[in-house]
Formats: structure tokens, C-alpha cells, sequence
């Protein structure tokens, strides 16, 4: 028998946006469901969790690689983000977590382009 003391995580502070817990079922990349995660803090949560200035200094750069995107591997996240979407739709997440889904390419990967 261990008296080993289970460690204490910290409760997420108000304020911090976070996304759920993707299933590795799903088959969705996992630098892409990094990414996505990394978006949602960094761009979702207050002031008082993040520094609004490195918060948009680390988007810039996240934005820029996500730009990099094409050909087949582009193809792959479109549809990863849809299986997203529709998962989200389906566990009747939040309308602004499914927002963010659906608006993600056009919002962070395509610029300008995606939304012609």
C-alpha cells in the first residue's frame, strides 16, 4: 500500500477559454487539435490569464505556420475540421465552439483568401 499523495491540479482560472477533449477515435491530427487548443487560450481567454500582448505575438507566429498549409495536407485539416464540426454538433457543444470550428480555415488559415 503507497502513501504516495496525489498531486493537486490547479483549477483553471476564470477568464481562461478553454476546448474540450477531442477522442483520439476520431482519427483528427494531433498537431492540428494542438493547434486548435492553442487558438482557443490564447485568442479566447481575459486579460487578467494571459498578457493580451504575448497572447497576440504567439497568434502571429501560430497563424503564419497554419499559413504554410497546402496541397494535401490543407485537404487533411478541411476535413479534420469538419469531422470536428460535426462531432461538436452532435455533442451539442456550445454554438460559439462550433463557430470557431467551422470559421477556423477562413479565420486563421486562408486570411483574406478564405474569405472570398
Amino acid at each position: 500500500m503507497s502513501d504516495a499523495v496525489e498531486p493537486e491540479v490547479p483549477e483553471v482560472p476564470d477568464g481562461a477559454a478553454v476546448f474540450p477533449l477531442i477522442p483520439p477515435e476520431l482519427g483528427v491530427n494531433p498537431l492540428l487539435l494542438a493547434a486548435l487548443h492553442a487558438a482557443v487560450f490564447l485568442d479566447g481567454s481575459e486579460e487578467d490569464v494571459v498578457c493580451p500582448d504575448a497572447a497576440n505575438e504567439a497568434m502571429e507566429y501560430l497563424v503564419t505556420y497554419l499559413q504554410r498549409l497546402s496541397g494535401p495536407a490543407l485537404q487533411q485539416v478541411r476535413e479534420d475540421l469538419e469531422c470536428l464540426t460535426s462531432f461538436a454538433r452532435q455533442q451539442t457543444w456550445p454554438k460559439q465552439q462550433v463557430r470557431f470550428l467551422k470559421d477556423f480555415l477562413s479565420d486563421y488559415v486562408l486570411g483574406e483568401e478564405g474569405k472570398a
